[in-house]
């Protein structure tokens, strides 16, 4: 097989694992700190909420860098563009891993969600754009499992490593994964580029990366320790409004950053409106669950992580079928029924006690799992459906740039969820209740998982059926 070589379906299979994997080293670095914090604080001689910073400057970068993934693979070729995401990123860990204070941490950190940001999209693109839609339901179900399993993994991962060797290991071991996926990357990624890149959009970067920044601290700062309710309300207000500037900017500009003539396609729409509110629902989960865990039952770190892993299973587990499942019963019915599933498996959540049995308590979490990973996939899937090649690059940083932001926001779902859980047990009188604030807060996820299925009703009974039926030839 030459460099550059494509349309054949063991070169997409082979594409799709490596920006799979690199996926899901982008995702797992963004929670794998989080349980390596205390003995990354002792090594710099800073109290462990100051580490905060370093898992916000990640994320915040991601946010801003996102949206002009599209603009540089089109300006630099696609092949180049992820081969120096992977450069970036992999550089970045092992330095991260060397980093002697908390500042040039924080700015190695910095680096490497740059590295991500491009890294993500751009992945995403080179698969769309090398995949023929008869296979396109099987290559998004590979790329969706990073999303799903990475924020699952991260903790109980960094905290094995943390115990067993040293918190500089989490970076390190990028370094061996980063080199031979770049090896691969200048292999099998072609190498075109677009003819004739259209201009920057300066105001629209500015507007999206200040938006996005805003959005994202503002959803940092909610999921955090005390948090500071002006500062947050404020940063997602302005976000808010930078948004809505954002939004008509780009509807008159002449080469806009993103361009949103793609939500006139019904099918890539209803990812991004009723899709966002379905991946904030699911970004609330790794959140809320280890707290419930251990903040209500009373369970150590390691047995809240062997919990969890229960929704790790179910995700693997639904992966083999999720094509079939798709090709047997069509799009829309497999969103809406096992959207119901799923918000179902995340009421079950607010059933839970620390009373509960060990095997009840995995297989709602199993199940949970399940139908997470069906629905990811079909949402995925068929956002792509409808898209024409030529808008593919503009539809996936639009989807991109969507994705990120869903996701940062389930954070602050999941600790507005705690705090309106702890008001209303206590208007309620059920303060005593055993975690009850958790419990209601999963109620409140669930009920965000319900509106987002809303939107999926305006899809045809025949929604995908391209990519349905030309999966089953």
């Amino acid at each position: 097989m030459q460099s550059g070589t494509v349309g054949t379906a063991v070169n997409s299979k082979w594409i799709a694992l490596l920006v799979a994997g690199a996926f899901f080293m982008e995702n797992l670095d963004g929670t794998v700190i989080t349980t390596a914090v205390p003995d990354i604080a002792r090594s710099f001689g800073v109290a462990p909420l100051a580490l905060n910073i370093g898992v916000s400057a990640y994320l915040l970068t991601l946010g801003v860098f996102i949206p002009i993934s599209g603009w540089v693979a089109e300006r630099y070729g696609a092949r180049r563009v992820f081969a120096m995401a992977l450069a970036i990123f992999t550089l970045a860990s092992v330095l991260c891993g060397m980093a002697d204070s908390l500042g040039e941490f924080v700015w190695l950190r910095v680096l490497q969600g740059a590295g991500g940001a491009m890294m993500v999209p751009v992945g995403r693109l080179v698969v769309l754009n090398n995949t023929p839609k008869d296979r396109l339901i099987a290559v998004i179900a590979t790329l969706t499992w990073p999303a799903l399993v990475a924020p699952v993994l991260g903790p109980p991962v960094g905290g094995f490593i943390t115990s067993y060797a040293s918190w500089r290991w989490i970076f390190y071991l990028n370094l061996p994964l980063g080199v031979i996926a770049l090896a691969l990357a200048w292999w099998l990624i072609p190498g075109k580029r677009a003819a004739a890149p259209r201009p920057f959009d300066w105001p629209g970067f500015l507007l999206s990366g200040s938006a996005l920044l805003l959005l994202t601290w503002g959803a940092e700062v909610i999921g955090g320790q005390n948090p500071d309710w002006s500062e947050a309300g404020a940063c997602l207000l302005i976000g808010a409004l930078l948004l809505a500037a954002l939004g008509w900017h780009l509807k008159r500009a002449a080469h806009p950053l993103i361009d949103l003539s793609s939500l006139a396609i019904p099918t890539f729409s209803i990812t991004i409106l009723g899709g966002s509110l379905f991946r904030m629902a699911i970004g609330a989960v790794p959140f809320l669950l280890p707290l419930m865990f251990q903040l209500g039952f009373g369970l150590d770190a390691f047995h809240s992580g062997l919990l969890v892993i229960a929704v790790f299973a179910g995700n693997l587990m639904m992966k083999p079928a999720t094509t079939p499942i798709l090709r047997r019963f069509g799009f829309k019915p497999v969103i809406l029924v096992n959207g119901l599933a799923n918000v179902a498996s995340l009421a079950a959540c607010a059933l839970l006690t620390p009373a509960t049995p060990v095997w009840l308590i995995a297989a709602v979490l199993f199940v949970g799992g399940l139908t997470r990973s069906m629905q990811f996939s079909a949402l995925n899937t068929i956002a792509f459906a409808d898209v024409p090649q030529q808008r593919m690059a503009a539809a996936n940083t639009l989807f991109s740039t969507a994705f990120q932001v869903a996701l940062g926001l389930g954070v602050a779902l999941g600790a507005s969820g705690v705090r309106l859980g702890h008001w209303s047990a206590q208007q309620l009188g059920i303060g005593g209740w055993a975690a009850i604030d958790y419990r209601l807060a999963f109620l409140l996820v669930a009920l965000v998982s319900l509106l987002g299925l809303a939107d999926a009703l305006r899809l045809g009974s025949n929604a995908g059926e391209q990519v349905a039926r030309g999966s089953a030839r």
